[in-house]
């Protein structure tokens, strides 16, 4: 038998984490080298072992799987293994922003795990074309169309909110009110505050800064352009910070034409 391929599974769904390790480690030409339940735990064992295939989710908590891709990106030093990611976002501007940082096999969950250990072969043999990433996904799913809370979620991903933060949940409540009642916007600090404030057994202070903290955590992570991008022109420049009422209200309303058509 020839060397055995060595993989990483990061996943934050303990059953999913489980299935994909028992059905692997059955694997003669497979051997799984780790498991994390979240990004910082998943970057450990990269820094800590050898490895040629990171299967991965996006959204993982500490931090989130761009956030793992960045730091691939900016360790010339590290081997860099092949990147599969698993997840149920399907948006356009995720899997591009995926393909874009060097993910090779896009695959949109449910899977089928069969299917997984092929692609993990297929890469590790050098038979995925670099330059043209496959997304993975059975045809019915294809077509699904994504929920609301996918949606928001693949918006906040790609532009680096990450789903570790307080302000990633108070913000995804205050996109989700607004969507429902467009008005309650211009109530922002008397109304949409405290509403999000008693939904998570805060206070409107804390709910304020936390988006706000959301919303400078995107800058530092100098996504801009994925931002831009996400609305089709040019919007923001990195010294150029909306204000939160801003920021809910645009996402708000490109969200609400996107489900409209």
């Amino acid at each position: 038998m020839g060397t055995r391929v060595k993989v990483l599974i990061a996943d934050d769904n303990s059953h999913q984490l489980a299935q994909c390790m028992a059905y692997l480690k059955e694997q003669q030409d497979i051997e799984v080298v780790g498991v994390a339940s979240d990004g910082l735990a998943a970057w450990d064992a990269l820094e800590n072992n050898a490895v040629d295939v990171l299967i991965m989710d996006l959204i993982l908590p500490k931090l989130d799987g761009f956030g793992v891709l960045e730091r691939l990106i900016s360790r010339a030093d590290m081997p860099k293994p092949d990147v599969m990611v698993l997840s149920a976002l399907s948006q356009e501007s995720v899997i591009r922003r995926a393909c874009e940082m060097g993910v090779k096999y896009y695959m949109i969950k449910p899977f089928d795990i069969e299917t997984l250990y092929h692609r993990i072969i297929d890469l590790h043999n050098g038979q995925t074309p670099i330059r043209k990433p496959q997304v993975m996904a059975e045809p019915s799913l294809r077509s699904k169309p994504c929920s609301r809370d996918e949606k928001i979620t693949g918006v906040f991903l790609t532009i680096g909110i990450p789903a570790h933060i307080k302000g990633y949940h108070y913000l995804r409540e205050a996109v989700k009110a607004v969507m429902d009642d467009g008005d309650i916007i211009n109530r922002i600090t008397k109304e949409l505050y405290p509403t999000v404030a008693k939904r998570f057994s805060a206070t409107p202070s804390k709910v304020e800064r936390a988006i706000r903290h959301a919303i400078e955590v995107a800058w530092a992570r100098g996504r801009i352009e994925n931002i831009n991008g996400i609305f089709g022109y040019n919007i923001y420049n990195k010294h150029d910070k909306p204000t939160n009422g801003e920021f809910i209200a645009l996402i708000a309303d490109k969200l609400k034409l996107e489900m409209a058509a």
